[in-house]
């Protein structure tokens, strides 16, 4: 009986807290809306009064509805930014008003209403933290409407306020989703300088997580994770736009080497890996950028690498191209021209566009640079006349090139212009000079030593001979 009656209580209470919607509901029909609205207002007033959290989330709901069924855009956005003014106003009430308003952005009738509700919204949940993924999927949207109107740095700057790497509550992919959004965007403004430091809040491991593992349940004080919106592309998709936003990024400064480690990047991902049509136009990048890096440890352990790849035998030429490099033999620049100008000029229709307008130039540099390497390591001295020949290069350009790998370190070397003859060897310190004399005097008493041995052995022979 007393089970019976707290039932029939608590169905006459939900009944009267109902009522005044089911009057919302019959005054809009009649077209009352002022009305309506100012009979829900007081509904929120004693739901908020009373601390029922609840109540007072489906009054503000419910208001935003009726503005909405209504059309009345104005009127949404007045009594979105009464209720959030309004006195003791319950997180929980603010957070959904702002959900369910969010629902009715892509229904606004022109670009205006939509840019004043994204506005209003964004009024509302600035510098209130409950809020803080709902403000930055606003500021997105906002900056998507300036960019298709072709106000780009307005979009930059919009999407820059938001620094969404400290949202504990955002779904990982979409914190990266937002990310890569703000580097496109300062990319396409030319801002280079913020384009890097933005891009480095990603880290590349954050890629090669194992999204295979079973999500571990959060323990209870922890932050709950929002699933990331349907729209935001998985790990495996934003890890490829990230790294074609780092080959836009470093063919700006022509930084060879890093286009070439991106392009290797997502030559790696398994979707890439499995589809021809989309690794053989990747992998002719990494060579071509691999042959246009000037030389140092990092590019020698992705030359070899790369040569190691299976994959590598679908694009002969190539391998041909790659062996040329390691192999210490002079490369004869015009020969070399003649057979890789067709690959060279086909890469403008291949995945990822063509090379940058100073290749060719930096390609010819490279091989003169092979070649001075080539010649170092088979003389010590030689003629700079000779070495002229042996690089198909003027006195003048020889010099030069020389002259600029001894700059960069690259080479160890001096010329002596008068007497025209180039050095290469590495000029020894007074420790070094000490130490080879104490080495080869060691071998010297090694061999005195050694020989007098063998004098004494063959007296002692001779003289047994004798005796016999």
């Amino acid at each position: 009986m007393a089970a019976a009656a707290e039932d029939s209580k608590k169905s006459s209470d939900v009944e009267e807290r109902l009522k005044p919607f089911y009057e919302r509901a019959a005054l809009a029909e009649e077209g009352n809306l002022d009305v309506a609205i100012e009979s829900l207002l007081n509904v929120e007033k004693q739901m908020r009064l009373a601390g029922d959290v609840a109540g007072t989330k489906n009054a503000v709901i419910e208001i935003v509805k009726l503005c909405y069924e209504a059309r009345a855009w104005k009127t949404l956005n007045d009594q979105i930014i009464l209720l959030s003014k309004r006195r003791g106003q319950l997180k929980q009430a603010v957070t959904a008003m702002v959900q369910q308003a969010m629902q009715y952005i892509d229904e606004t009738p022109d670009i205006e209403a939509r840019i004043e509700l994204i506005k209003t919204l964004n009024t509302v949940s600035a510098g209130k933290i409950y809020v803080e993924i709902e403000r930055a999927r606003l500021i997105k949207k906002l900056a998507k409407i300036k960019e298709e109107q072709g106000l780009i740095a307005e979009a930059a700057d919009l999407m820059q306020e938001v620094a969404v790497e400290t949202f504990g509550a955002m779904a990982k992919t979409e914190k990266i989703a937002f990310i890569l959004e703000q580097v496109r965007l300062c990319l396409d403004r030319q801002d280079y300088v913020r384009a890097q430091i933005l891009s480095r809040k990603i880290s590349p491991r954050v890629f090669d997580a194992d999204t295979s593992k079973e999500k571990k349940k959060p323990k209870e004080g922890d932050n709950i994770v929002e699933e990331a919106p349907a729209d935001i592309p998985s790990l495996l998709e934003l890890k490829r736009i990230y790294y074609e936003l780092m080959i836009r990024y470093y063919s700006h400064s022509n930084d060879y080497l890093e286009i070439c480690r991106s392009y290797k990047s997502i030559y790696e991902i398994p979707s890439v890996k499995d589809d021809p049509s989309q690794w053989i136009p990747l992998l002719r990048k990494i060579c071509w950028y691999l042959v246009l890096s000037p030389y140092d440890p990092m590019q020698s352990s992705l030359l070899n690498s790369t040569l190691e790849d299976k994959n590598l035998s679908e694009i002969p030429n190539f391998r041909v191209l790659l062996k040329k490099l390691i192999t210490m033999e002079v490369i004869q620049w015009t020969a070399l021209w003649e057979t890789y100008k067709d690959e060279f000029e086909n890469e403008k229709n291949m995945l990822g566009g063509s090379l940058c307008d100073k290749a060719a130039e930096d390609l010819r540099q490279r091989i003169i640079e092979h070649n001075i390497l080539v010649v170092s390591k088979y003389y010590s001295r030689i003629t700079l006349k000779r070495l002229a020949e042996l690089l198909c290069l003027s006195l003048q350009e020889a010099e030069k090139h020389l002259s600029e790998m001894v700059v960069s370190k690259s080479l160890v070397a001096k010329i002596d212009r008068p007497m025209g003859i180039v050095c290469f060897q590495v000029a020894k310190d007074s420790n070094d000079v000490l130490n080879s004399w104490a080495m080869n005097l060691e071998k010297l008493l090694d061999l005195v030593e050694k020989s007098c041995h063998q004098i004494h052995k063959e007296t002692m022979v001779h003289k047994a001979a004798l005796k016999v």
